[in-house]
């Protein structure tokens, strides 16, 4: 790393002006975009990100998913994590589903945050399990108790789904949380987790009335899921170092007037660090395969076999062996469990050529299937700074040019998309383990944010409320509740 001079165009007011909720923003509204979008740039940005290029992990997908998994030598660039287990990954996506949602962006064309609608409040309330409650989406309900989720059996004994229509679309608050099996049992994991609450809130609170459980249960839910978020999560991703000292001493870049938003800067490049952390295949489970052995499947494969019980990972489907055993992606101290990916500018190959059900009508050129490509192109479209801007506007220290020497070719080691900066530095400066100075201040100071600025939040309501409900050791207090914690309560770990 270098520490480049500071100019003072590049030192810049946190935010260029307030905005709604509702809407997407700018953290840095004064930086300038990091290339014009002229027909050079983009050829350059779908070079970096296609098939076989500078970001593919290049992983020998003709060998099996398990193949892939125990012998490195198959996918020699997907180094382990010893810093997170594999389940962190879909964790975080859940977390994204909850957030942020956008259905509207094109790769064509450019676009105003500020007139690019969120169609998910931007907070940590669980707005892809709840949707808007009983009342306004009753289809999610069980009707027979009027407060808890459906879920329904998959057709192994002991294992559960969420819950489907005739035609297997899953009857949850966002369809992306059914992407994946993966995504799509972290869902039923928190619908089981509520209703377990709502067990609780009968039995030891005494609640009878259907409206009062249902609230309270909410609450219990969301405030214990926001600690994990902050406390387990949080510290995973930025460090403890960074996440304390938001916390103790404040936000510095991420500000607003009347509601929180989502800045381009989080959800457009510092977000989308878990691209990288995504491993070629799984094993789901440890009794869904043949004969009752392990079941391991790619993540996508372009053309999944059967629908009905496709050959990857795919959602949008039931049948036996689509579960997941949980002690494979969070460590439940059995041995069992499976590192993740570190986080660098190193994809898994499977996610440069994304299905059909994903990128339909791909066109290599205006609507690439590789991942990367796409996110680098939404750097066009927001018109997003480079990560030498941003670092160089947070006072922080910039990645030198041979740090980035790869994109040189590209005229982009001076001036380098932000979503690209963000994963490299997590390699040069923590060694993938976690996000490094830059895209760990934009997250923590986001995720902290959206729980400060959401009035039924637990640091809005009650700041030194600490969790409750039984941790996996007993003799720990609640502040050590996390997503294990939250799987064995909802019956699931």
């Amino acid at each position: 790393m270098a520490h480049h001079g500071v100019y003072p165009h590049d030192i810049v007011p946190p935010r260029s002006k307030y905005y709604d909720q509702g809407r997407f923003g700018r953290l840095f509204g004064k930086l300038p975009p990091f290339a014009a979008d002229t027909p050079d740039v983009r050829e350059a940005l779908l070079d970096i990100g296609k098939p076989g290029g500078i970001m593919d992990a290049r992983d020998d997908l003709k060998q099996t998913p398990k193949d892939l998994i125990v012998n490195p030598t198959f996918s020699k660039k997907n180094t382990d994590n010893p810093n997170q287990t594999a389940g962190f990954t879909f964790l975080g996506q859940f977390l994204d589903h909850d957030m942020t949602f956008d259905p509207t962006s094109s790769l064509e064309r450019q676009a105003d945050p500020e007139h690019v609608a969120n169609f998910r409040t931007p907070s940590l309330g669980l707005d892809n399990v709840y949707g808007a409650g009983p009342g306004v989406h009753p289809h999610l309900y069980d009707q027979t108790t009027g407060h808890t989720f459906l879920i329904e059996p998959i057709g192994t004994p002991g294992k559960w789904d969420v819950p489907r229509n005739s035609q297997n679309v899953a009857l949850i608050a966002d369809p992306r949380d059914d992407e994946n099996i993966i995504i799509s049992q972290i869902q039923l994991a928190f619908l089981k987790f509520h209703n377990a609450v709502c067990d609780h809130v009968k039995t030891k609170i005494k609640l009878k009335k259907s409206g009062e459980i249902f609230n309270e249960a909410q609450r219990i839910v969301r405030w214990h899921y926001q600690w994990m978020v902050v406390h387990e999560f949080l510290k995973r991703t930025c460090g403890d170092d960074v996440v304390d000292d938001v916390l103790e001493n404040g936000r510095r870049f991420y500000k607003w007037h009347n509601e929180p938003f989502i800045p381009v800067e989080f959800s457009v490049a510092a977000y989308r660090f878990g691209h990288s952390q995504v491993r070629p295949s799984y094993r789901a489970n440890f009794t869904g395969g043949a004969g009752g052995t392990p079941h391991f499947a790619m993540i996508f494969t372009p053309t999944p076999s059967d629908p009905s019980d496709p050959d990857d990972l795919s959602g949008g489907c039931r049948a036996p062996r689509r579960f997941c055993d949980w002690p494979t992606f969070f460590d439940f101290g059995d041995g069992n469990v499976r590192p993740n990916k570190k986080i660098d500018t190193t994809l898994s190959t499977a996610l440069f050529r994304l299905p059909g059900s994903v990128v339909a009508n791909p066109d290599p050129k205006t609507n690439p299937a590789s991942l990367a490509s796409r996110n680098l192109l939404r750097h066009l479209t927001f018109s997003l700074p480079s990560g030498q801007r941003v670092a160089r506007a947070m006072k922080m220290d910039v990645l030198s040019k041979g740090d980035l020497d790869d994109l040189k070719p590209h005229g982009f080691d001076d001036r380098t998309p932000l979503w690209f900066y963000i994963l490299r530095e997590a390699a040069v400066v923590e060694n993938g383990e976690r996000l490094g100075p830059v895209g760990a201040r934009i997250v923590a100071e986001v995720f902290i944010g959206l729980l400060q600025g959401d009035r039924s939040s637990y640091m809005s309501q009650d700041p030194d409320w600490e969790p409750f409900l039984p941790t996996i050791d007993p003799s720990k207090t609640g502040e050590d509740f996390t997503m294990i914690d939250l799987l064995r309560y909802a019956g699931v770990g």
